[in-house]
């Protein structure tokens, strides 16, 4: 099979098109021939060597964490899931590739593109952690930094449904995208405080940072001290006694099925920027940028 591979930790130029052997599942595991592969801001932390010491990655490897497509094998004692169904979950082995491995999967609903249903793993279970662990409940009004990129688009609408109001930071260019998706956006930077306070009279209830470029001393401000308040992004957390949301999304086949079913009825909107999978190093080159609208994805005829 064909698959993006590094052999050793650099830059993008690292990630190049290898044939290799294709995995062969194991017990509870599926092989899903892949149609369609999620690409994270930690996919480019981790080719880079950067998150080694948190996530050792044994070289050379194959980068992602998402994937969605058609069920081709399956292992012993696997139950729920028969060849020949397309399905979205978590991948086991690096999903930038033709055929991947995975244990945690959902049944993709017809309606829902690939692509689509490749944005919602990650991005869905890790907006619901974090605003779980803010217990964002209706009449809240909630700040979220750097709202427009994967995880924003899908928190800002589960936050938005829980009844709360969203504010949102961005730059200008996603204010209406934002909009659309039911916050009220302001610029991050310089004025942030003020440009929220005249937003929210009454205060902010919680914030999300989820952009990691300096907000949370702007935050702290808004809050009066560190109280709901979590960053998934800006490791200075520990030291402004912010809480730093590291804990790997859980996985759930639950969850992917409500975000499914939303999706397909078009009350959850999903954005995606699709690249073939032999440019999945222009696709990590974007997210690494961090100004990115919604999900990247990599497309695998």
């Amino acid at each position: 099979m064909k698959a993006i591979r590094f052999d050793q930790f650099g830059s993008t130029s690292e990630l190049h098109l290898v044939d290799v052997d294709p995995p062969q599942p194991e017990r509870g595991q599926v092989r899903v021939r892949v149609r369609a592969a999620g690409v994270n801001a930690l996919d480019g932390k981790i080719r880079s060597g950067a998150m080694n010491a948190v996530f050792p990655t044994q070289l050379p490897a194959v980068p992602g964490a998402e994937v969605a497509g058609v069920v081709d094998a399956v292992g012993d004692e696997t139950h729920g899931v028969s060849v020949g169904d397309e399905v979205f979950g978590w991948s086991d082995t690096g999903s930038y590739a033709e055929y991947a491995l995975a244990t945690t999967v959902a049944i993709k609903p017809t309606a829902l593109g690939w692509d689509d249903a490749v944005a919602l793993p990650v991005a869905g279970a890790t907006a619901q952690r974090v605003l779980d662990q803010l217990t964002v409940v209706d009449g809240d009004t909630v700040l979220l930094h750097g709202a427009a990129g994967a995880v924003g688009t899908i928190a800002v609408q589960l936050a938005v449904a829980r009844g709360a109001r969203v504010i949102a930071t961005a730059g200008p260019g996603n204010h209406d995208y934002l909009s659309s998706l039911g916050a009220t956006p302001t610029t991050y930077g310089e004025g942030l405080v003020e440009r929220v306070r005249a937003l929210a009279p009454g205060g902010v209830d919680a914030i999300f940072d989820i952009a990691g470029k300096g907000a949370l001393e702007d935050s702290i401000s808004l809050r009066g001290g560190t109280d709901r308040i979590v960053t998934i992004a800006d490791f200075r957390a520990h030291q402004l006694g912010v809480a730093f949301s590291a804990t790997p999304a859980e996985r759930s086949t639950g969850l992917l099925d409500d975000l499914a079913r939303a999706v397909a009825a078009g009350t959850v909107a999903t954005t995606v920027t699709t690249f073939p999978l032999a440019h999945a190093a222009a696709a990590q080159d974007l997210s690494d940028s961090g100004h990115v609208r919604g999900k990247i994805v990599l497309s695998v005829d």
